[in-house]
């Protein structure tokens, strides 16, 4: 049975392991599955209902981390942990930092920012100071040199590349002004630009990004 990717285009979390697979040349499938609403049977192979999740030879995996970590030890071909294990646990920091204190906290102005919601101010001023806190911690252990984690490029680079240019986007148009402007986002995202794991992705969202405005169109009065 060949690995595949379930879930969508559109999902950052969906996207860094469809880098991670590309850059070790993994072969895999993909199977687009739709949250809103959950398929009654995508909780017998995500619990929570959640995308992405992999169906492995030996049964479904859920949680983006959990896959990540599966990918690197199932197929070991063009590591994107260094060996070094100290070298590898500053991977999985920065990978944290990024997902736990930077994404998660701006996912609550996706709403406004992409989707044509609102985010009252009490939230937008929360999320500014938790932002902000997590953006300073961040700066701490990132390199950018080239890459987020040093010299060579690994699975932080996978997270970055998806989750930084969107949050970035989106505290400049909920809150006016782009709370990642004191890192090197933009030159960063354009030297990943260049990687062919990356212009497939990018390539793949849009397609992925018209087939869900189409989806979620409200029906014509």
């Amino acid at each position: 049975m060949t690995l595949k990717l379930c879930g969508f285009s559109v999902s950052n979390y969906y996207n860094k392991l469809k880098i991670q697979l590309l850059e070790k040349g993994v072969s895999f499938e993909e199977e687009l599955v739709w949250v809103n609403p959950v398929d009654p049977d995508t909780y017998r192979r995500s619990p929570m209902g959640k995308v992405p999740f992999l169906e492995t030879p030996q049964g479904c995996l859920s949680e983006s981390v959990v896959c990540a970590e599966y990918i690197e030890s199932a197929y070991p071909q063009s590591p994107l942990l260094p060996t070094d294990p100290f070298a590898a646990a500053k991977v999985r920091e920065l990978i944290v930092y990024l997902e736990l204190h930077i994404e998660l906290v701006a996912r609550e102005l996706y709403g406004q920012a992409f989707f044509g919601g609102k985010v009252n101010e009490a939230t937008q001023e929360r999320v500014r100071k938790q932002l902000t806190k997590g953006v300073e911690g961040f700066a701490k252990l990132t390199k950018f040199s080239p890459y987020v984690a040093g010299d060579s490029f690994t699975l932080a680079d996978c997270s970055a590349i998806v989750h930084l240019p969107v949050v970035s986007l989106a505290t400049k148009l909920v809150l006016g002004e782009d709370l990642l402007a004191g890192l090197p986002v933009k030159e960063y995202s354009k030297r990943m630009a260049e990687r062919t794991s990356v212009q497939q992705v990018n390539a793949d969202r849009k397609i992925c990004s018209e087939l869900m405005a189409a989806r979620y169109a409200k029906p014509a009065s």
